[in-house]
């Protein structure tokens, strides 16, 4: 069966085992024909889902709830990997210490529709104000659309001084840093506020008309993303051969050490506990109107014990 699976970044480790569980051909073992798309931003790449041009998703957790009202069409098949998954970096001359959230005050920071909600909730949970402390928006440059890597060009705005910083993936950070232009202030997963790292997670996503009338399917992508994170935790490197194929040089000379730091993170089960930190800072958020189970967001039937 053919199967359009789409991810809102491209040239990043956050969605990685979803690219990997196409390009290294496990879908295929499971009889899918998968076929990888970008399509940013995540809001849109959920819309597109929706509307039936779209058959997974690989995407924040909270942001189908763009699309998909109180969780109604849609439901969550596994974990690409757990916690939440930015990271904010400043420009360097900042002199910003490792954890000061603070550094961020007056400056303007490039964030995406979607990931913006985790760092405007961390910040305000922190005692700042994303609306009069700071300027936060879309990166320079960057139009609603565009089939680009949203980190890549954060990057290369941060280095223009188009912006002070940004809030974006593994990628952007890594590659801020070592042009010298960027210092982490913090990576949500290792060393974030502990609260932040429960409201969103990197997540396979399917429309519920999948799931009800193509279970099989449903749970044969399970499998291929389980399998792409078990080879890809066994051997980084394999990496290498996809970033190869997809990355510019640069990148794809980076993406291995990405996903060994990223490795560990690579676990498909969504939790109970999981879905209630993630449903809880939806509704902070004004995302989720009403209490919504666990079964209600995630595909029980499909999960197979996450394999």
């Amino acid at each position: 069966m053919a199967l359009r699976v789409a991810i809102p970044d491209l040239v990043s480790p956050s969605y990685f085992p979803a690219i990997a569980a196409v390009e290294l051909g496990f879908f295929k073992q499971e009889g899918l024909n998968a076929k990888l798309e970008l399509l940013y931003p995540v809001t849109k790449t959920y819309a597109a889902l929706r509307d039936g041009e779209l058959d997974l998703v690989g995407g924040a957790s909270h942001a189908p709830l763009y699309a998909f009202k109180d969780w109604a069409g849609c439901r969550l098949l596994c974990a690409l990997a757990q916690h939440m998954y930015w990271f904010l970096v400043v420009r360097k001359d900042a002199g910003a210490q490792r954890g000061d959230l603070n550094a961020v005050r007056g400056m303007r920071i490039g964030a995406a529709p979607g990931p913006v909600d985790g760092l405007r909730r961390m910040l305000d949970a922190a005692g700042i104000d994303p609306a009069r402390d700071l300027e936060i928006g879309p990166v320079p440059g960057l139009a609603v659309g565009n089939k680009v890597s949203f980190g890549l060009m954060a990057a290369e705005a941060l280095a223009q001084g188009k912006i002070d910083g940004f809030w974006a993936n593994g990628m952007g950070a890594e590659v801020a840093v070592r042009r010298g232009i960027g210092t982490v202030v913090v990576d949500a997963r290792r060393d974030g506020p502990p609260a932040a790292r429960g409201y969103t997670f990197p997540a396979l996503v399917a429309a519920k008309k999948l799931v009800d009338e193509q279970r099989d399917v449903a749970a044969a992508a399970v499998r291929a993303i389980v399998a792409a994170q078990r080879a890809l935790k066994g051997d980084p490197e394999l990496a290498t051969a996809v970033g190869t194929k997809l990355f510019p040089p640069d990148e794809a000379g980076l993406i291995a050490e990405l996903v060994r730091r990223d490795a560990p993170f690579y676990d498909a089960t969504i939790s109970e506990q999981t879905v209630d930190a993630m449903n809880r800072f939806a509704r902070d958020i004004g995302l989720l109107s009403v209490p919504v189970a666990y079964d209600q967001v995630v595909a029980t039937e499909v999960r197979e014990d996450w394999v």
